[in-house]
């Protein structure tokens, strides 16, 4: 009933049109009771008075209500479906505006095939419910209705009997809903699981065939499917098993309603008319009750999806705007802090000012996952506009962390992140992001042109701007290399590109947003001299002017920088520029050793 409740809301604009549906469900559930009592009719003018005049008048009688009947019946599918598929078409909206606000915690834990599961197979499943499973639910627990209303008007003794068996029926109902819903939530579940193995396969196919690993995905792939097939036919046998012990109730109700009805005919306490009706109607009833097994079944099955949708759906946004929060720059203009653009870049302000100057401030900054240890620690930084920040520290130190702090991809556990002194939780996350420009080390392209690659982060940009990045990026010459050149498009994750030209995208697309604000994360992926010396010109570019944190990889990146913060264990165990920590004892002159000293000098 909850579940209900909550998808009520997406109905409430299709009101008429779900009015207009159940009006048709009524009349076809009125129609339905009209056929057998014009056989009735007729039966008894022909058998008992010799009318047989009205035989053919009465059969043209049966055809037309027919024929009305199909005219509805096409009206309160094809009404529903188009409320059905509003309904769907809202919800799949509300799963993927809520996709996009989740914070990065959530996709931290989340599996890419579950939720692609919940977006497609869930909502289809929710889809065949609220549309044709509807229609159908409704027109057949309408026709049992009328029927049992127009039996118990026609001879109440004879009804009673046809119905006998209804508790039963009653009570196999009540078992089927029951049952087929802990089978399909089973099923569902187990579709998330297949779904999430083949993503994987697909995303990591690469590795899999690099250690030869094709038998064990198979295998791998082969359990998932074969708990999939398992819940499959449990859910199939629950449904089956159900269904069939329905039909069998009602055809013993009309084996019932022939011996008895049989025996008053005989009597002539009811006419041979009135018989052939009660079986007619009986018969009518076998149908709808099946049929309405096999409802519940996709109602079930729904219900099952829906917990799943609304699971996700409540999962709350970790990181969102704070109630009255404001826009970065205005709040930064407001306190007049302004810094100068960088050369060749175009002012935020349009003064020659940014209104964001880039001041980045840790104070007592500590930073944990839920449920885990401590991953940064009292972290006291201030880092002034225009400054180059190089990260270092083994695996594990905290490094991402530090830098996905500065966009809000977290909020600190303790202390506060600023940007010109603004609290990054007193801002709205949009003008916060709009200041920040980030290169990450593995770069994401859409299967899209280069054109809207580029141009993701800003999409009003011209195509002169767009051209401009690309060459500062030294990406713009193999682009105008291409056939389609900007126009041509790449698939998922810039299939058919080496790492270096994504990369060189990457730094186009962090150019053409202009930000304050640059958060780089360098490829440690191998490439040639040629290459390396292309990005590193891309790199150069890209931080000139700008406040910039580097997960370094390369030390000829760090021995650029203004300072170097070596982290360990989720604290600043060094900081200073290049020739100040070289020397000193401690991590940052090993790793210095281990990559520029000789081999036989370090061992």
């Amino acid at each position: 009933m909850q579940i209900l409740k909550r998808l009520w809301p997406l109905y409430r604009p299709g009101l008429p049109l779900v009015v207009l549906s159940l009006t048709q469900i009524a009349l076809v559930s009125l129609l339905g009771t009209a056929q057998p009592q014009i056989i009735r009719f007729v039966t008894d003018l022909v058998l008992e008075n010799g009318e047989w005049q009205y035989l053919v008048p009465g059969a043209l009688a049966v055809i037309a209500v027919a024929v009305v009947q199909g005219g509805l019946r096409f009206g309160q599918r094809y009404t529903m479906e188009i409320v059905s598929t509003r309904v769907v078409a809202q919800l799949r909206a509300q799963v993927y505006s809520h996709l996009q606000r989740l914070s990065w915690a959530f996709y931290d834990r989340a599996q890419t095939g579950e939720l692609m599961s919940r977006v497609t197979a869930d909502v289809d499943a929710v889809r065949m419910a609220a549309g044709m499973a509807l229609v159908n639910g409704l027109t057949h627990l309408g026709t049992i209705v009328a029927v049992v209303v127009a039996m118990f008007l026609m001879d109440w003794r004879l009804a009673i009997v046809s119905l006998l068996f209804l508790p039963l029926l009653v009570h196999a109902i009540a078992r089927f809903q029951a049952g087929s819903r802990a089978a399909w939530s089973d099923v569902q579940a187990r579709t998330a699981e297949l779904s999430a193995a083949l993503q994987e396969n697909i995303a990591g196919v690469r590795v899999v065939k690099a250690f030869a690993r094709e038998e064990g995905e198979i295998a791998r792939f082969r359990t998932a499917n074969d708990a999939f097939q398992a819940a499959n036919l449990r859910a199939i046998r629950v449904s089956a098993f159900w269904t069939n012990y329905m039909n069998f109730l009602t055809a013993v109700g009309a084996v019932a309603v022939l011996w008895y009805g049989g025996r008053r005919a005989m009597t002539g306490a009811i006419s041979v008319g009135t018989l052939v009706a009660f079986n007619a109607y009986v018969t009518q009833l076998a149908g709808p009750v099946r049929m309405l097994g096999m409802a519940i079944s996709h109602f079930t099955r729904a219900a099952a999806s829906l917990q799943r949708i609304y699971a996700l759906l409540d999962t709350p946004v970790e990181v969102a705007d704070r109630p009255g929060a404001r826009d970065l720059e205005a709040v930064v203009a407001e306190q007049g802090t302004t810094a100068a653009a960088p050369d060749g870049a175009d002012p935020a302000g349009g003064d020659g000012t940014r209104r964001v100057a880039g001041r980045v401030t840790f104070e007592d900054v500590s930073f944990r996952y839920p449920g885990g240890e401590a991953v940064l620690q009292d972290i006291h930084l201030d880092v002034a506009p225009g400054m180059k920040v190089a990260v270092l520290g083994l695996t594990g130190s905290g490094k991402s962390t530090l830098l996905h702090l500065i966009p809000r991809f977290y909020d600190p556990t303790a202390g506060r992140v600023l940007i010109d002194g603004v609290d990054v939780r007193d801002v709205t996350l949009a003008s916060l992001r709009r200041q920040i420009a980030i290169v990450p080390q593995e770069t994401f392209l859409f299967s899209a042109t280069l054109r809207e690659n580029i141009a993701y982060g800003r999409p009003d940009a011209t195509q002169e701007e767009i051209e401009a990045a690309a060459r500062a990026a030294q990406i713009h010459d193999f682009i105008l290399s291409l056939p389609q050149g900007y126009d041509t498009v790449v698939g998922e994750r810039g299939v058919g590109l080496s790492g270096g030209q994504k990369q060189r995208i990457a730094i186009a697309r962090a150019l053409l947003t202009d930000a304050p604000i640059l958060l780089l994360d360098e490829s440690t992926s191998a490439v040639d001299v040629a290459t390396e010396r292309l990005i590193q010109k891309a790199l150069d570019r890209l931080m000139s002017g700008r406040t910039t944190f580097i997960i370094a990889s390369r030390l000829s990146t760090v021995m650029k920088a203004d300072l170097v913060l070596v982290l360990e264990d989720g604290r600043i165990a060094a900081r200073g520029t290049h020739e100040e920590l070289i020397r000193r004892d401690g991590l940052y002159r090993r790793i210095y050793e281990l990559q520029l000293r000789p081999v036989e000098e370090v061992v």
